[in-house]
């Protein structure tokens, strides 16, 4: 089984989990997430590999980072993580990669992510997954168009882009080659 796949399987697994916690139907998480059924479905059992925006949905229904999401299927988080252990996500359909660099700890509030979108990737959230979510954006390579609600930010290497998310937001590789940046997230 490819790491991916592993991967996608304990998601599924997490997914299904939450879900049961909630006393939820498949129905009912399909009313509160905007998420079909059947691709609701389809993720608890691992057949697909969720993409970011199917995740971030969920994420808010739920009341959690991605972040927090994806350490929840992982070993408990150690104060030292190792470049090797940093856990690798990928939505290929959309082309986008993100690497939890410090994942959630139990008494902290911050982690760090490195995300990288290949030319042309645009990802589009219609809601943070938790309201209120502080991010710092500090992009290492490329061009980036970040829009939160309907204001639009360019940036390029070495630029920071501060915010609250309390709304859609939008990421786009504005530039020809890969755009490579540091995410900080502090839960409110």
């Amino acid at each position: 089984m490819r790491n991916e796949d592993a991967v996608d399987l304990l998601i599924g697994t997490r997914l299904a989990e939450l879900r049961a916690q909630h006393g939820w139907s498949l129905g009912e998480l399909a009313e509160r997430s905007g998420v079909s059924r059947s691709t609701l479905s389809r993720a608890e059992r691992a057949e697909t590999s969720p993409t970011a925006a199917l995740l971030n949905r969920l994420c808010h229904v739920y009341g959690r980072t991605m972040s927090q999401l994806l350490s929840e299927v992982e070993a408990a988080p150690a104060p030292l993580v190792r470049a090797a252990d940093q856990q690798v996500w990928e939505d290929r359909a959309s082309g986008f990669a993100r690497r939890s660099v410090s994942p959630p700890h139990t008494g902290l509030r911050g982690e760090l992510v490195e995300g990288r979108l290949t030319p042309g990737a645009d990802i589009a959230y219609d809601r943070p997954p938790v309201p209120g979510l502080e991010q710092h954006l500090w992009l290492l390579k490329g061009a980036l168009e970040v829009t939160v609600g309907d204001q639009a930010h360019r940036l390029d290497a070495g630029d920071c882009l501060r915010m609250r998310v309390t709304g859609a937001t939008r990421f786009r590789c504005a530039g020809a080659g890969e755009a490579r940046y540091v995410l900080a997230v502090v839960r409110p």
